[in-house]
């Protein structure tokens, strides 16, 4: 199932989302659902999605990262470097709308996988702004609450 985008405004996006237990992980519905934002995620163009976007409010994100899509739940940065670095963003929530970003430039990350197995690992360069990207959705934060500086389009109205 290809899911639809919840786009700002959209109230979820606004949410902390919850955390899963390890039984979750494992449920027929949780698994289903990893498969189906793997392929929204790769239908739509996108390079990392969470779960908020397709309206779940869970601790979910997938990333496409060389050629595979990595599936990180109830993700926390354990460690991340004092360096930053800006770069440019987009984000499927948030359509049509580019900007520049202050991001770590290293993270080191706890967070359980699609098996529910606890793993631990480091990411640098792109894969760490995708995973901060993502993480912060999680959190109710878009990457427009961070820009340094539009690039391409504007900023969508709120009401509000």
């Amino acid at each position: 199932m290809i899911y639809k985008i919840c786009t700002f405004p959209n109230k979820i996006l606004r949410e902390k989302a919850e955390r899963l237990s390890v039984s979750e992980i494992n449920e027929v519905a949780t698994q289903k659902l990893l498969v189906d934002m793997a392929k929204t995620m790769l239908e739509k163009d996108g390079v990392g999605l969470a779960a908020p976007q397709v309206g779940i409010s869970k601790r979910i994100i997938t990333v496409a990262y060389r050629d595979k899509v990595l599936v990180l739940i109830n993700p926390v940065l354990a460690k991340k470097s004092w360096l930053k670095e800006i770069g440019e963003e987009g984000c499927l929530s948030v359509p049509g709308v580019y900007g520049l970003v202050k991001r770590h430039r290293k993270l080191t990350i706890n967070a359980y996988n699609e098996k529910g197995d606890k793993i631990t690992f480091e990411a640098k360069g792109l894969l760490a702004r995708i995973i901060q990207h993502e993480i912060d959705h999680l959190d109710g934060v878009l990457f427009i609450d961070k820009l340094i500086k539009i690039t391409q389009g504007v900023l969508p109205k709120t009401n509000g």
